[in-house]
């Protein structure tokens, strides 16, 4: 294959994931509008997001493993175009429990197409200077595709309504498909059999489904009542008899082998708290812009714009210096750089100033997610074997959705409960002190990141990675 065909497919690849990656993060700046025509309650707006998260990393082992079972181009297809379908039905959708039920279902449908197509991505560039080259561009996708969301978000909403968030899918999708049966090698299956781990799956994806949705509900049953300690307790236990599953059976869902390779298991317990912050940042960030600032829905989706550019500057240049330095270092400053940029926007005033109090993270944060998430997928995908290739694109791709849901979930639980609490203070003032609370506890997200970078993180000789 010569290396136009490679970055050709590379492209038509990074599309799809784009377009996976833009409906986690595009309804941020539509919930308003979607709350309003569809009358949604206050506790159940966050499941417009969330269903989508849950369902999406809770089916990514799933789909990952299918995709080395049964093919990669295969698996791809089949969740493009299923994604295409249910996003027209979000679209139409007449009821809120309809658009949350379509949700997690388009949620399922990303689950399948996300890890086949960094699978392919990983055995269309060998390990080295192209992967890291190619990785790099990836994570510049799954980035600044949260970040492009909330700026297309904003436009579609104000100009075209809501449901155009996901229409617009529908052209785009049916191309991208053509062009993906057309143009990508069919990979048929790397592994010798077809024995898909159903008893796996189902408890993997019970397990971290019943664990979001205690952390969602815990604002509304209270933190340590005994539903919210109940249901950690039985989603804690479907994840233990999970494991236990996988150390016994034949053919696992995921082989425990995997996490004998360090950095694979130190690069999937960073990435969930960075992601974790980094979600739960957009949703209560643009809930901000908008009820604080009372910025319209396009110019909440402008006010993030240099956060892409920034990230995609960045992201673009860190390749080469990985090479050079290795993964290491830039795990640790990267993480504190977000580090820093949280603690700056925990302090945001209810007469807040976009130049002061939100674009210096706006400039910070992407520089240092730009730093941070290459060598993480780098690190999470090195030194494993082809039939494997799949099973590690689920891992990380998992570790990374649940984070966010997880991350929202949390975040948006604290902002609730401190607002609920503050019943000294008027109305806005309430509002913003649960955003800055919010904010804080994703700083600690970050701090245990960056302890795991510098404790668990093996530093690769840069000579092994050229």
């Amino acid at each position: 294959m010569n290396k136009n065909s490679k970055w050709l497919i590379f492209l038509l690849l990074a599309i799809a994931q784009f377009m996976i990656v833009l409906d986690s993060s595009i309804t941020n700046v539509a919930v308003a509008s979607i709350k309003q025509d569809l009358h949604f309650t206050e506790s159940a707006l966050q499941w417009v997001i969330t269903a989508y998260s849950l369902a999406f990393g809770g089916f990514l082992l799933f789909g990952g493993r299918a995709a080395d079972l049964f093919g990669r181009r295969r698996m791809l297809l089949i969740g493009m175009i299923s994604f295409t379908f249910f996003s027209l039905m979000i679209g139409l959708s007449h009821s809120a429990l309809m658009l949350i039920v379509l949700r997690a279902l388009q949620g399922l449908a990303a689950a399948l197409m996300s890890p086949a197509a960094l699978s392919i991505v990983l055995v269309t560039f060998g390990e080295g200077p192209e992967r890291n080259k190619a990785l790099a561009y990836w994570t510049l996708v799954a980035a600044g595709g949260a970040a492009m969301g909330l700026l297309l978000g904003g436009f579609l909403t104000q100009y075209f309504g809501w449901r155009w968030d996901f229409f617009i899918n529908v052209p785009v999708g049916i191309l991208i498909a053509t062009a993906i049966f057309k143009i990508v090698p069919a990979h048929e299956k790397e592994a010798s059999h077809s024995h898909l781990d159903l008893p796996g799956a189902i408890l993997v994806t019970a397990g971290l489904i019943t664990l979001v949705f205690a952390f969602s509900q815990a604002p509304v049953w209270g933190w340590l009542s005994s539903g919210t300690l109940g249901t950690i307790g039985a989603a804690l236990v479907l994840l233990a008899i999970f494991i236990l599953n996988e150390s016994k059976s034949s053919y696992p869902l995921m082989p425990l082998a995997i996490f004998k390779i360090r950095n694979v298991t130190g690069a999937n317990l960073m990435i969930a708290p960075l992601y974790a912050s980094m979600m739960g940042n957009f949703f209560l960030t643009s809930l901000y812009i908008q009820q604080v600032m009372h910025y319209s829905p396009v110019i909440t989706g402008l006010s993030f714009l240099p956060f892409p550019f920034i990230l995609g500057f960045t992201s673009t240049r860190i390749p080469k210096l990985v090479a050079k330095f290795g993964y290491k270092p830039f795990l640790i400053i990267g993480p504190s750089l977000v580090a820093i940029a949280l603690l700056w926007l925990s302090r945001v005033p209810v007469e807040g100033s976009y130049l002061l109090n939100l674009l210096p993270t706006f400039i910070l944060m992407p520089i240092g997610m730009g730093m941070t998430f290459m060598p993480i997928f780098a690190a999470a995908t090195s030194g494993v074997k082809p039939e494997e290739s799949g099973l590690a694109s689920g891992l990380i791709n998992t570790s990374q959705q649940m984070g966010g849901a997880l991350g929202l979930a949390i975040l948006s639980g604290v902002a609730g409960s401190v607002t609920a609490a503050a019943t000294n203070m008027s109305k806005l003032q309430a509002l913003v002190t649960g955003f800055d609370r919010a904010f804080l506890t994703a700083v600690f997200f970050v701090l245990f990141a960056i302890f795991l970078a510098i404790t668990v993180i093996k530093q690769k000789q840069p000579q092994s990675l050229l």
